[in-house]
């Protein structure tokens, strides 16, 4: 009987071997270098053990063949991945090649019955619909109505303020906690200028809304272990049905919009309430198409999604940067200082400070809202490999561009690992830096992040109340080097950051 079992046990483990490996020729086949795959994890080490982040995984692969392949062949687990070698080829992929390689890899999850607001985010949506909802979204995104949502922007920031100077007189010996306070920044803007409602960020009884949005970026370690699964056995797709966001929070964001929607109608039915803003056009459009309270949701969370993390990494990453550097610091304040009216910077000055703007691109370069982006083949096409021969990229296959890489090459920027705006002081560098592929920090091509200017204005915004305000100082409990976190999606420093703030005289 030990003997039966023992023979079932090893006929399985090498039937499991088999599978994970039987694939592991795909690239030889079609003469594209790469480095050798291992067992389960394919070329990501870290895979299932996370001791490091897998940008770093992706790099040591990118030094190896950078000086000879415009790409190479590499495996997440037993799936082949095409893995950008070349800034030049990633520019091609998201602009010139653009129908070749339309979709982001998530779009394959992008199913409504399971990911109903996701399945609405022109991120994941695939083909003709994202064209569609692009068009939607783009006119509620327009450069006028971001201004008149401003004086809401600028009410959190002195908001901001006054809890950033509670927290100093209750005189935390780790400082203060800068994602934190960045969330509940970017929360309480985006609720407010979006929804017209209030979160409550800065008191001590916030709302449930907070909770949410942290909720909505922690998925349960149980979908991280389905998330590997499917994406090692892609067959399995049909039978597991992957939920990004917990049934509760999408829950509680239609619950959400629903309040949303009566609390302006009402207004509304008063004749001194004017309020040009997000929620009013959303509302226009689902009178045109005859959206219900979900529907709007969904176009909706694209506003949201696409501004509650992203401004909350930028912002809290740009503060650990300018707290390390003194002399940038206090550069970026006699700038600010020389153009402040009342307290803030008007709206139409805010793209007239340049040190400002070299000092957020390069913080994202540092730590980018995305350090890599998953495209997937929506048209075989055939490409040229530097040194090796043309070989084709099949539908269906993912195509891996690692930004990071490109931005910590020290032929693309010299001392990578330093903070130096002055990179991006000239803008013909930093136009010649986007259209090489070297710097995409919100992407680049048709595919551009709809949320950009939103993104940056909020951004600005913050920095300009807190530099003119407070000196930034770096806790001493915040690790000295830009170590990422192994455990998160974005690249965030290892440990978290954490500041001591001090309120100017």
């Amino acid at each position: 009987m030990i003997l039966v079992t023992l023979a079932l046990g090893l006929t399985l483990a090498g039937l499991l071997c088999v599978t994970m490996t039987w694939n592991f020729n795909y690239w030889r086949k079609r003469k594209v270098p790469g480095p050798e795959p291992k067992l389960f994890t394919g070329n990501y080490p870290n895979l299932f053990k996370m001791k490091r982040n897998m940008i770093y995984d992706l790099n040591d692969i990118y030094e190896k063949y950078k000086n000879k392949y415009d790409a190479v062949g590499i495996f997440s687990g037993r799936v082949p991945q095409l893995l950008v070698i070349s800034p030049e080829l990633a520019h091609r992929v998201f602009v010139s090649h653009f129908k070749n390689f339309h979709d982001n890899e998530l779009s394959k999850f992008a199913d409504e019955k399971t990911n109903f607001i996701l399945s609405n985010n022109p991120f994941f949506i695939p083909g003709e619909k994202w064209k569609q909802r692009r068009a939607d979204i783009s006119p509620g995104l327009t450069n006028g109505r971001i201004k008149s949502v401003y004086p809401v922007t600028n009410k959190v920031c002195q908001q901001m303020s006054e809890w950033v100077k509670r927290q100093i007189r209750l005189g935390a010996a780790n400082g203060i906690n800068a994602k934190d306070l960045s969330l509940c920044f970017s929360t309480e803007m985006v609720t407010d200028c979006v929804l017209g409602l209030s979160a409550d960020s800065f008191t001590d009884k916030p709302s449930p809304i907070l909770a949410n949005i942290k909720d909505l970026f922690n998925p349960h370690w149980t979908f991280s272990i389905l998330f590997t699964l499917v994406s090692t056995f892609p067959s399995l797709s049909p039978l597991i049905k992957l939920r990004f966001i917990a049934l509760h929070v999408e829950r509680f964001f239609t619950d959400l919009m629903g309040t949303a929607v009566k609390a302006r109608t009402s207004q509304l039915a008063t004749a001194q309430f004017q309020r040009t803003d997000f929620l009013e056009y959303l509302m226009q459009l689902g009178k045109k198409r005859n959206l219900d309270t979900r529907q709007l949701l969904g176009h909706t969370m694209i506003f949201l999604l696409d501004g509650f993390e992203t401004v909350a990494t930028v912002l809290a990453h740009m503060m650990l940067l300018l707290g390390r550097d003194e002399e940038v610091q206090q550069r970026l304040r006699e700038e600010i200082q020389a153009r402040l009216q009342d307290g803030i910077i008007p709206y139409d000055e805010l793209d007239e400070l340049p040190y400002l703007d070299a000092c957020m691109h390069e913080s994202i370069r540092l730590f980018p809202p995305g350090f890599m982006s998953s495209k997937l083949c929506t048209e075989s096409v055939e490409l040229s490999n530097g040194d090796g021969p043309n070989f084709t990229v099949e539908k269906g296959t993912v195509v891996v561009i690692p930004h990071l890489c490109y931005m910590m090459d020290e032929e693309n920027f010299p001392c990578p690992q330093t903070f130096n705006p002055e990179r991006f002081m000239d803008p013909d560098v930093s136009k010649n830096l986007r259209e090489r592929g070297v710097y995409m920090g919100f992407g680049y091509g048709p595919r551009v992040c709809l949320g950009m200017r939103f993104a940056t204005t909020q951004v600005k915004a913050s920095i300009v109340e807190l530099i003119s305000k407070f000196n930034i100082k770096v806790n001493p409990k915040t690790r000295k080097d830009n170590l990422y976190s192994p455990t998160m999606i974005l690249p965030n420093l290892n440990g978290g950051i954490w500041l001591d703030m001090e309120v100017r005289q």
